[in-house]
């Protein structure tokens, strides 16, 4: 493969929207970010990202090979389009964003949820690096999961499996779902937010109750321990039910490691796993760059596989 050929992976988030450029081994040779105009629409969020990208195609790097998408919500990996997104992005379920790529490109596209492209990123250059089995764990606004399994991403028959977000078990606080006791009550940044005013009468986010839990803040921490146990939870019935030992965690709450790491360790050591085998507690390497990075290995992936099934053709 030539060195001038190269692919990209967008990250459409609810606030930014990021692009990679990437080589064939998905090196980051440019990068750019813009506001997600979440609120104008799926034309102008594709539009937006297009543009982006169209501008580091300007610079002469090589020639596009293909064209990778981690989206938030649920999606329709077979038909690139989204097919239930949040209230927050307006007229954005439906929306055939492969097929837009493709026509406006003339590329090869992939659509992927972002927490699977999160765990994809991971695994290819990332914490994750060579590991056979996994489940990845994104903490954010919200909490989602995905499954590493036999060395490729495992989705389920209905494009559900990971999602320990929402699996019930974790008390019984009412989720942003309609459920009640998700892990997600416990571990999101807004859920973190809650959980502290509640205790204290006080508005956060949860990077200021980070903060505080730093400062020796009793609820703060107390905050943190309750979610760093329900993150523990989660991987042990993973290991239960699957014996997948190895978890990765990510996303913006995850840079409270300091706070959530010693406090998940002990969780795991008061109640191993039924194999006996501990849990590998692992935390995410590409930051920001990890859903990006991951669409764009997904991309990769889908074409390398492409280009085997007609050379067998052949």
């Amino acid at each position: 493969m030539s060195a001038a050929e190269v692919y990209a992976g967008i990250d459409i988030g609810g606030t930014t929207t990021q692009v990679l450029l990437c080589t064939p081994d998905l090196s980051v040779l440019d990068r750019a970010e813009v506001p997600t105009p979440a609120a104008a629409g799926g034309h102008a969020m594709m539009g937006a990202a297009l543009d982006a990208l169209r501008l580091l195609l300007t610079r002469g790097y090589g020639r596009l090979l293909g064209v990778g998408v981690g989206a938030a919500g649920v999606v329709d990996t077979g038909t690139g389009r989204i097919v239930v997104a949040s209230d927050s992005f307006h007229d954005w379920s439906g929306y055939p964003v492969t097929a837009t790529i493709g026509a406006a490109l003339d590329v090869p596209a992939y659509l992927d949820n972002d927490v699977n492209a999160f765990l994809r990123g991971e695994v290819a250059c990332g914490a994750g690096a060579g590991e056979p089995d996994l489940l990845g764990i994104a903490l954010g606004t919200g909490v989602g999961g995905a499954l590493w399994l036999d060395g490729a991403l495992y989705e389920g028959p209905n494009g559900a499996a990971g999602e320990i977000g929402h699996v019930p078990g974790f008390g019984e606080l009412p989720c942003t779902c309609g459920g009640r006791g998700h892990l997600e009550t416990l571990a999101s940044g807004r859920s973190i937010a809650t959980r502290y005013a509640e205790r204290t009468g006080r508005d956060a986010t949860a990077r200021d109750v980070a903060d505080a839990a730093g400062r020796g803040d009793p609820d703060a921490i107390a905050v943190y321990d309750a979610a760093a146990a329900g993150i523990a939870r989660a991987a042990l019935v993973t290991a239960g039910v699957l014996d997948v030992t190895t978890v990765v965690v990510g996303g913006g709450v995850s840079r409270a490691w300091s706070l959530l790491e010693p406090a998940i360790r002990r969780a795991l050591t008061a109640e191993p796993p039924v194999s006996g085998r501990p849990v590998r507690l692992l935390h995410a390497r590409l930051g920001s760059d990890a859903v990006a990075l991951g669409a764009a290995s997904l991309a990769r992936t889908e074409l390398a596989a492409d280009r085997t099934g007609m050379a067998s053709a052949s």
